[in-house]
C-alpha cells in the first residue's frame, strides 16, 4: 500500500473484505484507488498464483481503470492469468470463443455492428435494419417498425432477416447479443457449467465487477453463477447512474440482487473526494428524492473552494454555440485549459451544437455521406472521438467507392478482407486531410477535388460522378473545424472519467420533464433515465460546473439546486 494513501474506514473495509460484497458507493468515493489497493493486496500474496478480473461495462471506464492500475504498479506484464476488459470481452474470451458456437463449424468472429445490417428483400424496398427482428422467429418487432415508419406487409423482410441469420451462423458472424444468448445455453447445459466454473475459479481468486448498474438482468444472471461457483465476486456501483436502459439495464432488479447478500457483505462507501462543497451539493439535488437522505461531503483536496454552480441560460429551442464561448470563459477565469472541460449531452449532437459543430441532417445522398464523415472527422479532435469519426470516413468512402452498399455492410466487408486497421488508416487520414474544408473554399471546388480523389478507386459501376452529385445541403454539410475548442462528447463516453470542468447541455424536448422528475420523483422510465444522465454528467466535474439550461427551465433549475444548499450563479446567453 502506498505511503500516502490513507483510506477511509468505509474504504479500508472494502480493501480487507476476503468474501464476496456488494459495494455501493457515491460519485468520487474513491472505488477505483480502494479497487486498486484491494487488487494490490490480493496480488502481492504469492501463496496463491491465481489472477483478479476487472470488469466493466464500457471501454472508456475499462482503460481508465487498466492506466490506474498500471500507474500503480499494481498490474505485472504480461498481465496473465489476470483479466482487465469489458463484461462482453469476458463473456466472449471465456464462454464463446474457446468453445465455438452451436450449429456452426467455423471459429466465430466478432462482427459489432451485425444489428445495423440491412435487411432489404428487393432494392426498391425500404431497408430496415437487422435488429429489428427476432433473432430466432425473424418476426418484426413492431415498436421499431412504427419509429422507423414501416408500414407494409413484412413477410418478405422477415424471411430475408431469416436467411441472413442463418447464413451469418454458418459463417460464425457474431455480435454480443449472440454471444449472450450462446452464454445462456452454455450455463443451461449444468455439467458443462460446473466444469466451467471450476476452471474460472482456477484462474481467478476474486472477480470485480465494477460499475454494476450497468448490468441487465442476464449479467446479473452470470454474476450470480460466478458466485454460485465458488468465486469471491465484488459488486460496486452506484444506482443512480443507471443509463443504459437501451441495452435492457435494471434499477429495481440491481436493489433486488443486493438482497442476496448478508447484510456483513453490504458495504457502502460515502463522500466525494473528488468535487467542490457546490457541486456535492448538486449532486444530490439531481438524485430523484427518495434518495436524497445521504448528503455527499467535500472531503478532498477541493473542499475549501467556493466555486458556485454556474447555470446557463439560454432562448429558443435549439443550442447556440454562445454556450460554448461562455463556459470557456467561466473556465478560462479558473485556469482550467479546454481539454480538461468537456461539454456533455445525451447526444453528441447536442454537445457538437455548443461548440459551433453543424447539425447533422440524415441522408442517404453518397456526396453527403462523405461530406458529414470529412466535416465530423475534423471536428473529431474537439469531439472526443477520433476513432470513431476514422472508421465513419473509411465507410463513407468504401461506400461512395461502391465496395459496400450500405454502411451496416462494413465490418464484415473489413473483417473478409482482413483489412486491419494499420493497412486503411494511413491512405484515409490522407484523404481526410486532402478533404478538408477551409475557410474560402466553396462547396463546388471541393466536390470537384473529392471526385477527383476517389475516382480512381471506384469499382461500382457508372462514373465517379453520378456516385458523387451535387446537392443544395451540401454547403451546410461542410464547415471548418475551430483550433481552439472544448471536447463535445455524450455523457455516456464520460461514464468513469472525471474533468476540472463540465457544462451539462440540456435541451428544451427534456429538461422540464427532468426538472418533474427531479422535484416529484414522477413521470415514466424514459423521465428517470434522463434524471439519472444528468446526474452522471454532473458527477464527473471537480472544480467547476456548469449547467446550460432552457430560458424557461432556469428559475426551475436553481431553486431545484438550492434545496440542497447549492450556491449557483446564472448567465444568459443569446
Amino acid at each position: 500500500m502506498t505511503v500516502t494513501y490513507r483510506p477511509t474506514l468505509e474504504q479500508d473495509a472494502v480493501i480487507w473484505h476476503d468474501g464476496c460484497a456488494f459495494v455501493t458507493a457515491c460519485p468520487g468515493a474513491g472505488k477505483t484507488r480502494t479497487m486498486v489497493e484491494r487488487a494490490r493486496r490480493l496480488l502481492s500474496d504469492r501463496s496463491d498464483r491465481r489472477g483478479v478480473a476487472f470488469l466493466s461495462f464500457t471501454n472508456t471506464a475499462v482503460d481508465e481503470l487498466e492506466a490506474r492500475l498500471r500507474s500503480f504498479g499494481v498490474l505485472p506484464s504480461p498481465i496473465f492469468p489476470s483479466f482487465i476488459g469489458t463484461f462482453d470481452r469476458f463473456l466472449w474470451q471465456f464462454f464463446v470463443a474457446p468453445f465455438g458456437i452451436d450449429g456452426c463449424d467455423t471459429t466465430p468472429r466478432l462482427i459489432p455492428d451485425k444489428p445495423d445490417w440491412p435487411v432489404q428483400p428487393h432494392e426498391t424496398m425500404q431497408a430496415m435494419p437487422l435488429r429489428a427482428f427476432d433473432r430466432t422467429t425473424g418476426v418484426l418487432d413492431r415498436a421499431i417498425a412504427t419509429e422507423l415508419r414501416f408500414n407494409r406487409d413484412p413477410g418478405r423482410h422477415q424471411a430475408r432477416a431469416l436467411r441472413m441469420l442463418a447464413a451469418a451462423r454458418t459463417k460464425g458472424h457474431v455480435d454480443f447479443e449472440d454471444v449472450r444468448e450462446c452464454v445462456r445455453g452454455r450455463l443451461a447445459d449444468k455439467p458443462f457449467a460446473a466444469r466451467l466454473g471450476k476452471a474460472l475459479a482456477a484462474r481467478f481468486r476474486e472477480i470485480i465487477v465494477d460499475e454494476a448498474q450497468d448490468c441487465n438482468p442476464a449479467d446479473l444472471d452470470v454474476v450470480q453463477w460466478l458466485r454460485d461457483s465458488g468465486i469471491t465476486v465484488k459488486v460496486i456501483c452506484d444506482p443512480n447512474q443507471s443509463i443504459y436502459k437501451f441495452r435492457g439495464g435494471v434499477t429495481d432488479e440491481l436493489d433486488r440482487f443486493a438482497e442476496r447478500f448478508e447484510e456483513s457483505e453490504r458495504l457502502p462507501m460515502s463522500g466525494n473526494f473528488r468535487s467542490t462543497p457546490a457541486i456535492c451539493s448538486a449532486i444530490v439535488a439531481l438524485r430523484p428524492p427518495a434518495a436524497r437522505g445521504a448528503v455527499d461531503q467535500a472531503l478532498g483536496p477541493l473542499k475549501d473552494e467556493l466555486n458556485p454552480v454556474h447555470i446557463l441560460s439560454y432562448g429558443g429551442t435549439s443550442v447556440p454555440k454562445t454556450i460554448g464561448a461562455k463556459f470557456g470563459e467561466i473556465a478560462g477565469s479558473l485556469g482550467i485549459q479546454n481539454a480538461d472541460a468537456p461539454i456533455l449531452a445525451s447526444r453528441l449532437p447536442t454537445a457538437g451544437k455548443a461548440i459551433g459543430h453543424p447539425a447533422p441532417k440524415e441522408s442517404l445522398h453518397m456526396t453527403l455521406v462523405l461530406a458529414r464523415a470529412v466535416t465530423d472527422f475534423h471536428f473529431s479532435f474537439g469531439l472526443g472521438n477520433r476513432r470513431e469519426a476514422l472508421v465513419a470516413l473509411h465507410r463513407a468512402v468504401l461506400q461512395v467507392q461502391g465496395h459496400i452498399h450500405s454502411p451496416g455492410e462494413y465490418h464484415a466487408h473489413v473483417a473478409g478482407a482482413n483489412a486491419e486497421d494499420g493497412k486503411w488508416r494511413p491512405g484515409i487520414i490522407e484523404i481526410a486531410s486532402k478533404l478538408k474544408f477551409d475557410p474560402g473554399d466553396t462547396a463546388e471546388g471541393w466536390l470537384a477535388k473529392a471526385q477527383a480523389l476517389l475516382g480512381p478507386g471506384l469499382v461500382a459501376s457508372g462514373s465517379i460522378g453520378q456516385r458523387m452529385r451535387k446537392s443544395p445541403d451540401l454547403p451546410a454539410a461542410l464547415a471548418s473545424a475551430p483550433l481552439q475548442t472544448h471536447p463535445a462528447r455524450t455523457i455516456h463516453s464520460a461514464k468513469g472519467l472525471e474533468f476540472a470542468a463540465v457544462c451539462v447541455v440540456m435541451t428544451s424536448k427534456k429538461t422540464g420533464k427532468v426538472i418533474d422528475h427531479l422535484q416529484t420523483g414522477g413521470g415514466n422510465a424514459d423521465d428517470a433515465e434522463d434524471a439519472r444522465k444528468i446526474y452522471v454528467a454532473a458527477s464527473r466535474a471537480k472544480r467547476l460546473l456548469v449547467l446550460a439550461v432552457p430560458r424557461n427551465s432556469a428559475a426551475r433549475l436553481e431553486a431545484l439546486l438550492a434545496s440542497t444548499g447549492c450556491t449557483t450563479q446564472r448567465h444568459d446567453v443569446v
